[in-house]
């Protein structure tokens, strides 16, 4: 009588979960593997990375964008080993991704035979679900604990898969479990509730730092900043939760955001952190009073100090806050804000339309808002490029995907690739630095061996630019950060997509409006001013006095100041 192969079973509760397609390279300790998931093509497809990095940040970027499990899968040893940066990326920013890890066989464990690497020590760090599977019996249930822990953790779940284990017979005595997972619907304590209430209806000067936690609660978190007359202030990942051109918007907090959220941040009375851990606390404001709330106790006060924790769900806690705290009848604090605010956008706006040569970055990202449609994606890498579209890209209702807590480069493209599998009929972009698209420009050829007509925006300014930057504010001088980079564009059309070089500004806007239009992936090679520094909204005087020391030392090694005799 025929029996049910460990590998097929593996297959078969994947479809199950709801899981289809997996990123990942073929390979001898995963064959046994392969061979089913080639005969579920129809069920489950195989997206063949060139890099096992790109298929862990791609898995990770499809669980970031739609809340899904995102799975990847790798050889063992290097391949495996391959994987940790994308599983990081995934750990950190809190989404459920699960890897299937080959082995050497079960006999062979303990050998030293060759690839052989103790892959449970290995990723025990990063996962919150971490197993070896030890026989086709126990497989089933492995799969489903694995994926369940993953979703409700919002982790990474690791099955190391010896090479022999899918080709064993499931037998009748296999431990057969639930594929799914139960939600539960979390909120705060009453007398918390309480307590926020008093604070609230006493503050006169009330700010909201927005976080992830607050995507798909627009409506829901500007009516309570109407209510209780609130500025609201946006981290990085809680981009887009709100409209950037919203009256009620500050945009950024820090290095990427705006002088006017500073400002309301040090003006404020009582803040109020919502679905957010920011790290960044030095940008918060001193001894206010604060209300946090978040899904997880373990946030609530571990990096700042709070006077009341609220451990729920945001729209729960926000609407509970909306039908009991009183109506703010003085709405002076958040209209001068928003005075401030006016004054940014005016400071913005020239930058956006600046027809200097080099091409200013500023000018690459107007550019793209002008193509950008109303629920395009956006998959930001990491570096300069990370400012310039926090800064100068206004969301409406695109989503916005980046390696927020690892902060890794190289994410760009395989968070598009996912984002275009995703969203098949949306525009797609990733916008790079050429540092980080250097990182994972391989994967282009996986973009196009894929039909998927993304667009790859990089900003070319042969620097790690952002280094630069940190160098000299430091007061040091600029050293190891010089690239040497292909002309992007001929790479593009050399892997069979479509590529635009542009060097002047008028360029621009005709590369973009050909590029959302083709049907294979685009590159579009900007060659940008290396010299133009993120400038944070707020300078500080360490910022300042580094520079000018970096000037000073630039001039005198480069003898442009004449040292005076001694």
């Amino acid at each position: 009588m025929f029996r049910q192969k460990a590998g097929e079973k593996l297959i078969e509760l994947l479809v199950e979960w709801g899981v289809d397609h997996i990123y990942g390279m073929p390979g001898d300790s995963i064959n046994s593997f392969i061979e089913p998931l080639r005969k579920a093509q129809d069920k489950i497809k195989f997206i063949q990375v060139r890099h096992e990095e790109a298929g862990a940040l791609a898995a990770a970027a499809y669980a970031k964008l739609t809340g899904k499990l995102g799975v990847c899968t790798a050889i063992a040893g290097p391949g495996a080993i391959h994987l940790l940066n994308g599983l990081y990326d995934a750990k950190l920013d809190r989404v459920p991704v699960l890897a299937l890890a080959g082995q050497v066989e079960s006999d062979l464990l303990g050998t030293d035979y060759f690839q052989e690497v103790n892959l449970e020590r290995m990723f025990d760090d990063v996962a919150v679900y971490n197993q070896r599977v030890m026989s086709a019996e126990q497989l089933p249930a492995v799969v489903n604990q694995a994926i369940r822990t993953a979703y409700v953790k919002k982790g990474v779940s690791v099955l190391t898969i010896p090479d022999d284990i899918p080709r064993f017979e499931v037998g009748k005595k296999a431990l057969m479990t639930s594929n799914f997972y139960v939600k539960q619907e979390v909120r705060p304590l009453e007398e918390d509730l309480e307590r926020a209430k008093e604070l609230l209806n006493n503050a006169e000067r009330p700010i909201i730092l927005a976080g992830k936690g607050t995507h798909g609660l627009r409506e829901t978190l500007l009516s309570f900043a109407e209510k209780i007359a609130a500025p609201i202030v946006l981290t990085l990942p809680a981009k887009g939760s709100i409209p950037d051109k919203h009256p009620y918007c500050l945009g950024g907090l820090g290095l990427l955001g705006t002088k006017a959220a500073y400002e309301a941040m040090q003006d404020a009375d009582l803040l109020l952190l919502i679905g957010t851990s920011y790290p960044f606390t030095g940008f918060l404001p001193e001894n206010t009073k604060t209300i946090q709330i978040d899904i997880d106790p373990y946030q609530i006060g571990k990096r700042y100090p709070v006077d009341v924790g609220l451990a729920g769900e945001a729209g729960f806690t926000i609407e509970w806050l909306i039908e009991n705290v009183h109506d703010k009848q003085h709405r002076e604090f958040l209209e001068e804000c928003q005075q401030r605010m006016e004054k940014w956008w005016a400071r913005l706006e020239p930058q956006g339309e600046d027809a200097s040569v080099p091409i200013k970055p500023q000018r690459v990202i107007r550019a793209l808002q002008e193509v950008a449609a109303d629920d395009a994606i956006l998959s930001v890498d990491v570096g300069n490029v990370t400012a310039w579209t926090a800064r100068h890209f206004y969301m409406t209702n695109q989503k916005m995907i980046l390696s927020s807590w690892l902060a890794t480069l190289g994410c760009g493209l395989p968070g598009a690739i996912a984002g275009k599998i995703a969203y098949p009929n949306r525009q797609v972009f990733a916008i790079c630095g050429d540092g980080g698209f250097g990182m994972t420009m391989n994967d282009f050829v996986t973009a196009v061996k894929y039909r998927l007509p993304l667009v790859v925006v990089v900003l070319n300014n042969h620097k790690i630019a952002m280094i630069k930057f940190e160098q000299e504010v430091m007061g040091n001088i600029e050293f190891g950060t010089d690239l040497h980079n292909p002309n992007f564009a001929k790479y593009a059309e050399a892997c069979g997509g479509v590529g635009y070089r542009v060097e002047h500004p008028n360029e621009l806007q005709p590369a973009f409006e050909q590029a959302v239009k083709q049907t294979k992936p685009c590159i579009i090679d900007v060659v940008v001013d290396a010299d133009e520094a993120p400038i944070p909204g707020n300078i500080t005087f360490a910022q300042v006095a580094g520079y000018t020391k970096h000037m000073l030392k630039v001039f005198f090694e480069e003898g442009k100041i004449d040292l005076p005799p001694i």
